[in-house]
């Protein structure tokens, strides 16, 4: 097995909470040596959706194989010792608001004129530059702002929500992405460069053909469990009150499915023999599909359809991939140690690669601060200024 892809990699994270770190996680994953910067109260994603006194998983998720550093950028130290280190990385990530690393004295022009090959990644909710720059913004006001919302409910009714922070964690993906690219230019020419990455911005990339449509003159509404212009597609009740949710979207499949569902009639009918006949006729056709789910339960409607070959899944409860064969064959899920005792299972954050392979390391669940004295050690015999503790 070779070394892991970014393997020598230096990454300096900054910021808090969810989208920033995201990235830093996933670059962690993929073999960089990524320091954490974090206050001397620590992050607050540690005491999130957790008992008190405790560290929660969703920081030891994203904190995973990241060293600990303890410094306040309130302080000329602190600052000192993280201009030090942001001139011996290669990559810089940091979400504040935008002008707040400047005020530091820490901002790309300052941190350029110690460090030109440092790639400077900023994730912000509405971005480094425009009308809305200064504005706050965390992920469920970017998924408002960037259309998402308007698409997630049932038609009619209140907009939706996933229990999750979706916006946040794409944008993570995004500075990925964003800082890979910024590396592979910076082996052309030797120079680094800011990448800025808006929660708005990334939110809007999802929303597909939908803002072309809607100046077409055919907007997108929300659609409930399917989608507009596609039939069949959806998630259909069972017996015992699970979902099956099954996309039969080309022709083929559709009456693929009508065989498997017990109607050939509608497989037959020639009205709905292509996507756009199937639209005009959702009702009937969703309501064949949905009369047969209801008699039967979920787990035996999604056999049948698989070895039909329809693509169709039960919706699943979070701790049901902790059973899953498969999550588990492929390395999806991990089971995991920290130093301070915890153990549990975490979702891999990238893909698989056959050669250079990422791994999770752990790092996470210590103290604040837990790894300061080594790090600054070990940067120190890298060139640069001084480093000073904070």
């Amino acid at each position: 097995m070779s070394d892991a892809p970014l393997t020598g990699l230096r990454v300096l994270e900054l910021g808090q909470l969810i989208a920033g770190p995201a990235c830093g996680t996933l670059l962690g994953w993929l073999g960089a040596e990524v320091v954490k910067v974090e206050p001397p109260s620590g992050d607050p994603l540690r005491t999130w959706r957790c008992p008190p006194g405790a560290t929660g998983e969703w920081f030891r998720s994203v904190a995973r194989g990241k060293r600990l550093v303890a410094a306040d950028l309130h302080t000329p130290a602190g600052r000192a010792t993280v201009s030090a280190l942001a001139a011996r990385a290669d990559v810089l990530v940091e979400n504040f608001r935008p002008g707040r690393m400047e005020e530091w004295g820490l901002g790309p022009a300052s941190l350029h004129a110690l460090n030109p090959g440092l790639v400077y990644c900023r994730v912000s909710g509405h971005g480094q530059s425009g009308p809305r720059a200064g504005w706050p913004g965390f992920a469920a006001v970017a998924e408002a702002l960037g259309g998402l919302r308007a698409l997630t409910g049932q038609p009619g009714g209140p907009t939706l929500r996933t229990n999750l922070s979706l916006a946040d964690t794409v944008a993570g993906l995004q500075a990925t992405i964003g800082v890979l690219a910024a590396l592979i230019a910076r082996g052309r020419t030797g120079r680094g460069q800011v990448v800025d990455v808006s929660l708005v911005d990334t939110v809007a990339s999802l929303l597909e053909a939908a803002p072309a449509e809607a100046a077409a003159g055919r907007p997108r509404g929300p659609a409930g469990a399917s989608i507009d212009g596609v039939v069949p597609t959806g998630a259909f009740r069972c017996a015992d009150g699970a979902e099956v949710v099954l996309g039969a979207n080309s022709d083929g499949l559709y009456r693929r499915l009508m065989a498997t569902i017990g109607r050939p009639d509608l497989a037959a009918d020639p009205a709905l023999a292509t996507n756009p006949g199937r639209v005009a006729q959702r009702a009937r056709v969703d309501g064949a599909i949905a009369d047969w789910a209801a008699a039967r339960p979920a787990a035996a409607a999604e056999a049948a359809l698989v070895a039909a070959g329809i693509p169709a899944g039960r919706v699943r409860l979070p701790a049901e991939l902790l059973t899953d064969d498969t999550l588990w064959a492929r390395g999806t899920l991990e089971s995991l140690r920290a130093p301070d005792g915890w153990a549990g299972p975490l979702v891999r954050p990238g893909p698989l690669l056959s050669d250079t392979p990422g791994r999770s390391t752990f790092a996470a669940g210590g103290p604040v601060g837990a790894d300061t004295e080594a790090v600054l050690a070990d940067w120190a015999r890298l060139p640069g200024p001084p480093l000073p503790r904070p």
